[in-house]
Protein backbone atom coordinates (compact mmCIF):
# COMPACT_ATOMS: atom_id res chain seq x y z
CA UNK A 1 0.00 0.00 0.00
CA UNK A 2 1.09 3.34 -0.60
CA UNK A 3 2.47 5.81 1.51
CA UNK A 4 -0.36 7.84 0.86
CA UNK A 5 -2.81 6.14 0.51
CA UNK A 6 -2.38 4.82 4.14
CA UNK A 7 -2.34 8.49 4.94
CA UNK A 8 -5.37 8.94 3.99
CA UNK A 9 -7.12 5.59 5.07
CA UNK A 10 -5.49 6.51 9.02
CA UNK A 11 -7.04 10.61 8.57
CA UNK A 12 -10.25 8.62 7.58
CA UNK A 13 -10.13 6.52 10.17
CA UNK A 14 -9.15 9.17 13.07
CA UNK A 15 -11.99 11.03 11.67
CA UNK A 16 -14.43 8.07 11.68
CA UNK A 17 -13.47 8.08 15.53
CA UNK A 18 -14.16 11.46 15.99
CA UNK A 19 -17.63 11.53 14.44
CA UNK A 20 -18.97 8.46 16.42
CA UNK A 21 -17.53 9.53 19.69
CA UNK A 22 -18.81 13.48 18.80
CA UNK A 23 -22.12 12.19 18.17
CA UNK A 24 -22.89 9.68 21.02
CA UNK A 25 -21.45 11.85 24.14
CA UNK A 26 -21.50 15.64 22.92
CA UNK A 27 -24.13 15.41 20.05
CA UNK A 28 -23.38 17.56 16.83
CA UNK A 29 -22.68 20.87 18.96
CA UNK A 30 -20.16 19.22 21.39
CA UNK A 31 -18.13 17.77 17.81
CA UNK A 32 -18.09 21.28 16.36
CA UNK A 33 -17.01 22.94 19.08
CA UNK A 34 -14.42 20.34 19.81
CA UNK A 35 -13.40 21.11 16.23
CA UNK A 36 -13.43 24.48 15.97
CA UNK A 37 -11.19 24.88 19.22
CA UNK A 38 -8.99 22.45 17.79
CA UNK A 39 -8.15 23.89 14.24
CA UNK A 40 -7.71 27.46 15.81
CA UNK A 41 -5.21 26.13 18.70
CA UNK A 42 -3.67 24.21 15.25
CA UNK A 43 -3.89 26.53 12.92
CA UNK A 44 -1.75 29.09 14.82
CA UNK A 45 0.98 26.29 14.97
CA UNK A 46 0.44 25.49 11.85
CA UNK A 47 0.61 29.14 10.53
CA UNK A 48 4.00 30.07 12.80
CA UNK A 49 5.15 26.62 13.68
CA UNK A 50 8.66 27.29 11.33
CA UNK A 51 9.03 30.74 13.58
CA UNK A 52 8.47 29.10 16.60
CA UNK A 53 10.83 25.98 16.12
CA UNK A 54 13.68 27.81 14.66
CA UNK A 55 13.35 30.22 18.03
CA UNK A 56 13.54 27.22 20.27
CA UNK A 57 16.36 25.63 18.93
CA UNK A 58 18.58 28.81 18.52
CA UNK A 59 18.40 28.16 14.73
CA UNK A 60 21.09 30.56 12.95
CA UNK A 61 20.26 31.79 9.14
CA UNK A 62 23.38 31.12 6.73
CA UNK A 63 23.48 32.29 3.38
CA UNK A 64 25.18 30.74 -0.07
CA UNK A 65 29.08 31.02 1.35
CA UNK A 66 27.81 28.27 4.23
CA UNK A 67 28.23 24.58 2.49
CA UNK A 68 24.81 23.20 4.06
CA UNK A 69 23.29 26.57 2.07
CA UNK A 70 24.92 25.24 -1.18
CA UNK A 71 24.04 21.35 -0.90
CA UNK A 72 20.17 22.66 -0.36
CA UNK A 73 20.52 24.61 -3.55
CA UNK A 74 21.67 22.13 -5.60
CA UNK A 75 19.17 20.02 -4.72
CA UNK A 76 16.00 22.46 -5.03
CA UNK A 77 17.15 23.12 -8.63
CA UNK A 78 16.69 19.48 -9.29
CA UNK A 79 13.36 19.31 -7.16
CA UNK A 80 11.90 22.28 -9.10
CA UNK A 81 11.04 23.87 -5.30
CA UNK A 82 11.55 27.51 -4.15
CA UNK A 83 14.48 27.76 -2.23
CA UNK A 84 14.08 27.85 1.47
CA UNK A 85 15.87 30.01 4.12
CA UNK A 86 18.66 27.32 5.77
CA UNK A 87 19.58 27.18 9.19
CA UNK A 88 22.44 25.95 11.25
CA UNK A 89 21.40 24.73 15.22
CA UNK A 90 24.50 25.29 17.33
CA UNK A 91 23.87 21.46 19.05
CA UNK A 92 26.14 18.70 18.73
CA UNK A 93 24.10 15.95 18.97
CA UNK A 94 23.51 15.16 14.82
CA UNK A 95 19.41 15.59 13.43
CA UNK A 96 18.09 17.83 10.92
CA UNK A 97 14.27 19.04 10.04
CA UNK A 98 12.28 20.88 7.79
CA UNK A 99 9.60 23.62 8.42
CA UNK A 100 6.88 25.89 7.12
CA UNK A 101 3.51 26.00 6.53
CA UNK A 102 3.97 24.93 2.30
CA UNK A 103 7.35 25.36 -0.04
CA UNK A 104 7.07 28.92 -0.61
CA UNK A 105 7.67 29.31 3.48
CA UNK A 106 9.48 26.72 4.21
CA UNK A 107 12.86 26.26 6.45
CA UNK A 108 15.41 23.72 6.35
CA UNK A 109 17.98 23.07 9.29
CA UNK A 110 20.44 21.33 10.49
CA UNK A 111 22.63 21.03 13.37
CA UNK A 112 26.19 21.10 13.63
CA UNK A 113 27.14 17.97 14.74
CA UNK A 114 25.03 16.40 11.80
CA UNK A 115 27.52 18.66 9.90
CA UNK A 116 30.22 17.51 10.88
CA UNK A 117 29.53 13.60 11.36
CA UNK A 118 28.39 13.16 7.68
CA UNK A 119 30.21 13.18 4.19
CA UNK A 120 28.91 15.20 1.14
CA UNK A 121 26.55 12.16 -0.11
CA UNK A 122 25.11 11.37 3.08
CA UNK A 123 24.25 15.12 3.95
CA UNK A 124 22.88 15.24 0.53
CA UNK A 125 20.56 12.52 1.24
CA UNK A 126 19.18 13.85 4.21
CA UNK A 127 18.46 16.99 2.75
CA UNK A 128 16.65 15.18 0.52
CA UNK A 129 14.88 13.78 2.60
CA UNK A 130 13.43 16.85 4.24
CA UNK A 131 13.02 18.68 0.57
CA UNK A 132 10.55 15.94 0.30
CA UNK A 133 8.80 16.71 3.40
CA UNK A 134 8.35 20.32 2.17
CA UNK A 135 7.08 18.89 -1.32
CA UNK A 136 4.80 16.58 0.50
CA UNK A 137 3.72 19.35 2.58
CA UNK A 138 3.72 16.92 5.46
CA UNK A 139 3.73 19.86 7.89
CA UNK A 140 0.18 20.47 6.54
CA UNK A 141 -1.03 16.78 6.76
CA UNK A 142 0.57 16.23 10.28
CA UNK A 143 -1.13 19.51 11.10
CA UNK A 144 -4.63 17.98 9.96
CA UNK A 145 -4.15 14.64 12.33
CA UNK A 146 -2.99 17.17 15.30
CA UNK A 147 -6.51 18.99 14.98
CA UNK A 148 -8.27 15.95 14.87
CA UNK A 149 -6.92 13.96 17.18
CA UNK A 150 -7.20 17.23 19.57
CA UNK A 151 -11.03 17.10 18.93
CA UNK A 152 -11.12 13.66 20.21
CA UNK A 153 -9.06 14.35 23.53
CA UNK A 154 -11.63 17.20 24.00
CA UNK A 155 -14.97 15.00 23.20
CA UNK A 156 -13.20 12.89 25.85
CA UNK A 157 -13.09 15.43 28.68
CA UNK A 158 -16.02 16.82 27.91
CA UNK A 159 -17.75 13.21 28.66
CA UNK A 160 -15.79 13.34 31.64
CA UNK A 161 -16.86 16.63 32.77
CA UNK A 162 -20.13 15.92 32.05
CA UNK A 163 -19.96 12.21 33.84
CA UNK A 164 -18.23 14.11 37.31
CA UNK A 165 -21.20 16.82 37.19
CA UNK A 166 -23.72 15.17 35.78
CA UNK A 167 -24.45 16.44 32.58
CA UNK A 168 -24.76 15.13 29.42
CA UNK A 169 -25.62 15.44 25.56
CA UNK A 170 -29.25 17.29 25.47
CA UNK A 171 -30.62 16.93 21.60
CA UNK A 172 -30.54 13.16 21.70
CA UNK A 173 -30.01 10.11 24.34
CA UNK A 174 -27.76 10.07 26.86
CA UNK A 175 -24.45 8.44 26.28
CA UNK A 176 -22.44 9.28 29.07
CA UNK A 177 -24.76 7.26 31.18
CA UNK A 178 -23.10 3.73 30.34
CA UNK A 179 -20.25 3.59 32.44
CA UNK A 180 -18.45 1.09 30.01
CA UNK A 181 -18.74 3.48 26.67
CA UNK A 182 -17.37 6.30 29.45
CA UNK A 183 -14.44 4.12 29.82
CA UNK A 184 -13.69 3.84 26.50
CA UNK A 185 -14.02 7.39 25.99
CA UNK A 186 -11.59 8.30 28.43
CA UNK A 187 -9.05 5.94 27.80
CA UNK A 188 -9.28 3.95 24.52
CA UNK A 189 -10.32 7.06 21.95
CA UNK A 190 -7.48 9.50 22.93
CA UNK A 191 -5.01 6.08 23.22
CA UNK A 192 -6.34 5.42 19.21
CA UNK A 193 -6.06 8.76 18.18
CA UNK A 194 -2.56 9.19 19.28
CA UNK A 195 -1.74 6.12 17.86
CA UNK A 196 -3.29 6.62 14.50
CA UNK A 197 -1.04 9.93 14.85
CA UNK A 198 1.90 8.50 15.30
CA UNK A 199 1.27 5.77 12.45
CA UNK A 200 0.82 9.00 10.20
CA UNK A 201 3.74 10.34 10.56
CA UNK A 202 5.52 7.06 10.50
CA UNK A 203 4.37 6.61 6.95
CA UNK A 204 5.61 10.18 6.05
CA UNK A 205 8.96 9.22 7.16
CA UNK A 206 8.91 6.43 4.99
CA UNK A 207 7.49 8.24 1.80
CA UNK A 208 10.53 11.21 2.54
CA UNK A 209 12.63 8.30 2.80
CA UNK A 210 11.68 7.31 -0.37
CA UNK A 211 11.05 10.63 -2.37
CA UNK A 212 14.50 11.92 -1.03
CA UNK A 213 16.33 8.92 -2.48
CA UNK A 214 14.75 9.33 -5.74
CA UNK A 215 15.80 13.44 -5.47
CA UNK A 216 19.25 12.55 -4.71
CA UNK A 217 19.60 9.88 -7.59
CA UNK A 218 20.33 7.15 -4.89
CA UNK A 219 19.54 5.89 -1.92
CA UNK A 220 23.01 4.95 -0.22
CA UNK A 221 23.93 8.51 1.32
CA UNK A 222 20.56 8.15 2.95
CA UNK A 223 21.05 5.04 3.94
CA UNK A 224 24.96 5.17 5.48
CA UNK A 225 23.87 8.98 6.93
CA UNK A 226 20.71 6.61 8.77
CA UNK A 227 23.25 4.38 10.04
CA UNK A 228 25.30 6.60 11.46
CA UNK A 229 22.80 8.70 12.86
CA UNK A 230 21.15 5.96 14.60
CA UNK A 231 24.55 5.60 16.57
CA UNK A 232 25.90 8.62 17.21
CA UNK A 233 22.23 10.49 18.52
CA UNK A 234 22.36 7.40 20.71
CA UNK A 235 26.01 8.51 22.19
CA UNK A 236 25.48 12.18 21.94
CA UNK A 237 21.70 12.50 22.34
CA UNK A 238 19.50 15.93 21.70
CA UNK A 239 17.47 17.68 24.80
CA UNK A 240 14.39 18.31 22.20
CA UNK A 241 11.06 18.87 23.14
CA UNK A 242 8.80 15.60 22.58
CA UNK A 243 6.26 17.87 20.37
CA UNK A 244 8.33 18.51 17.99
CA UNK A 245 10.45 14.90 17.96
CA UNK A 246 8.40 14.01 14.77
CA UNK A 247 9.88 16.93 12.68
CA UNK A 248 13.53 15.46 12.96
CA UNK A 249 14.91 12.67 10.43
CA UNK A 250 15.71 10.66 13.25
CA UNK A 251 13.60 10.54 16.67
CA UNK A 252 16.39 12.43 19.14
CA UNK A 253 15.57 10.46 22.00
CA UNK A 254 15.38 6.20 21.86
CA UNK A 255 12.27 4.19 21.93
CA UNK A 256 11.59 0.60 22.31
CA UNK A 257 9.12 -2.05 23.21
CA UNK A 258 5.85 -1.28 23.30
CA UNK A 259 6.47 2.43 23.48
CA UNK A 260 7.73 2.18 19.61
CA UNK A 261 3.69 2.19 18.82
CA UNK A 262 3.56 5.57 19.76
CA UNK A 263 7.15 6.68 18.26
CA UNK A 264 6.89 9.54 15.11
CA UNK A 265 9.67 7.00 13.21
CA UNK A 266 10.18 3.54 12.20
CA UNK A 267 12.64 1.61 13.51
CA UNK A 268 15.45 2.92 11.39
CA UNK A 269 16.45 -0.87 10.41
CA UNK A 270 13.11 -0.99 8.41
CA UNK A 271 13.77 2.21 6.68
CA UNK A 272 17.32 1.02 5.77
CA UNK A 273 15.57 -1.97 4.50
CA UNK A 274 13.16 -0.42 2.54
CA UNK A 275 15.46 2.19 1.30
CA UNK A 276 17.51 -0.82 0.18
CA UNK A 277 14.59 -2.12 -1.60
CA UNK A 278 14.32 0.78 -3.75
CA UNK A 279 17.94 0.17 -4.64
Amino acid sequence: MGNTLRTALLLGLMSAVLLVLGDYFGGRSGLVMALVIAAALNFVSYWFSDKIVLKMYRAAPVGPEHPLFQVTQRLVSRAGLPMPKVYVIPDPSPNAFATGRNPSHAAVAATEGILQLLDQQELEGVISHELTHVKHRDILVGSVAATIAAAIMMVARMAQYAAIFGGGRSDDRQGGSNPIALLATLILAPLAATLIQAAISRSREYGADAGGAALAGTPYGLVNALKKLEYASKRIPMNANPATAHMFIIKPFNVAGLLSLFSTHPPTEARIRALLGQA
